[in-house]
């Protein structure tokens, strides 16, 4: 477990933090609304390279990104609409969670039942307009 302190302008430094420091490719984001879940995303896929890094994916649930060879490189959930976990395992998110690429959760506990016990877990926190907390735990490794 390990903490660091970012401002929004230098949220390409925290991204490296959490490549350098994630044992898994399964990142679970957690944070009030507005605490920068989606905007630390977009750093992350950008960092990994990714050909567009898009929006939230709060209607449609999921994105899928590419990397620069075409091949896919992360899945984007928002279960932030979800009712419950049994609408998750509707649309099947037991395929995007045991992928074999980078996938981040927002709001990872409207599923919590559902994810497995390898990931990552990233909690931010805001400080101010421009600064956040972020503490990151690597779970089950």
């Amino acid at each position: 477990m390990s903490n660091i302190i970012y401002n929004l302008s230098k949220i390409f430094e925290a991204s490296d933090y959490i490549l350098a420091h994630s044992l898994s490719r399964l990142l679970c984001l957690h944070g009030p609304m507005g605490a920068g879940k989606t905007t630390l995303v977009k750093a992350l896929l950008k960092k990994l390279g990714a050909a567009e890094t898009g929006n939230s994916p709060s209607f449609g649930l999921v994105n899928e990104y590419r990397g620069p060879d075409g091949g896919l490189l992360a899945y984007h959930l928002d279960c932030y609409r979800l009712e419950g976990e049994e609408e998750a395992l509707d649309f099947g998110i037991e395929e995007y969670l045991g992928a074999d690429c980078w996938v981040f959760v927002e709001w990872p506990e409207r599923i919590a039942s559902l994810l497995p016990g390898q990931r990552t877990e990233i909690f931010l926190e805001p400080l101010s307009t421009e600064s956040r907390k972020l503490r990151l735990v690597n779970l089950g490794m």
